[in-house]
């Protein structure tokens, strides 16, 4: 069972920028295949995300992205770097999340994507996409 039914094919960017929760732009370039984590604040499944070591994930790189800042501190003492790229979201189509996409930087595709509930969850979704 899958957290969306079939994953949408489409394009993907080749590099993004974002802004950190501090307030510095990043810019980030699709090296590898690449897990897009959409978060927002106030989401169980997202916190699993931000504030986990996302051990289950270390064979692809994870770049977690908001649409919107922390305005009340939520992800403040978060393990894990919180991008805010709206535009990014657009891009590769996530209307809403907690939502991922993987992407595969050869093709600049979005190869899968999904709900998410949380790494391990989603860790077993991609593991067929990592090995291709």
């Amino acid at each position: 069972m899958r957290s969306f039914d079939a994953p949408r094919e489409r394009p993907a960017p080749s590099s993004f920028t974002g802004v950190t929760l501090d307030g510095n732009v990043v810019t980030h370039t699709f090296e590898g295949r690449t897990l897009v984590v959409a978060v927002k604040t106030m989401c169980d499944g997202c916190r699993d995300f931000v504030n986990s070591t996302l051990d289950e994930l270390a064979n692809v790189t994870v770049v977690i992205v908001s649409g919107t800042d922390d305005p009340d501190g939520e992800w403040v003492n978060a393990r894990q770097r919180v991008l805010i790229a709206p535009e990014l979201l657009k891009e590769l189509d996530i209307k809403w999340p907690p939502f991922y996409v993987l992407v595969d930087e050869l093709r600049r595709q979005v190869v899968s994507e999904g709900v998410v509930f949380g790494p391990s969850q989603v860790a077993l979704e991609i593991a067929p996409y990592l090995t291709a």
